[in-house]
């Protein structure tokens, strides 16, 4: 897994980067496969406080791209909350991908043959 962290109007510390790493360990436990993960963190001059720090990822995973934005006062929380995004997506994406596969429930199969 090949994680890029690009930053504008931002020093991205050690700090930063650890907490980014660990969060995606999360991510990297519910579904293995993923090939590139692209994080781009920014400082915007926004008028709305809520709206200033913003963290965008990226990953590119087997056949799918999926992308999360989050914005917040506090860097750390706009990071918690894409991760967050991140992983619905991930789970729906396993999920998708395991069900795709299954063979026919047994029971279906027994209805469609009675009636």
């Amino acid at each position: 897994m090949k994680v890029i962290i690009q930053s504008n109007h931002l020093e991205v510390t050690p700090s930063i980067k650890s907490f980014i790493e660990n969060k995606l360990s999360l991510i990297k436990k519910h579904f293995e496969p993923i090939i590139q993960i692209q994080v781009n963190l920014s400082v915007d001059k926004a008028h709305e406080k809520e709206l200033r720090q913003t963290a965008e990822f990226s990953i590119h995973v087997k056949g799918k791209d999926l992308f999360a934005l989050a914005h917040h006062v506090d860097l750390y929380q706009a990071i918690d909350l894409a991760i967050a995004k991140l992983d619905k997506q991930i789970i729906k994406v396993k999920e998708i991908t395991k069900n795709h596969h299954r063979p026919v429930a047994m029971k279906h199969l027994s209805a469609a043959s009675i009636g």
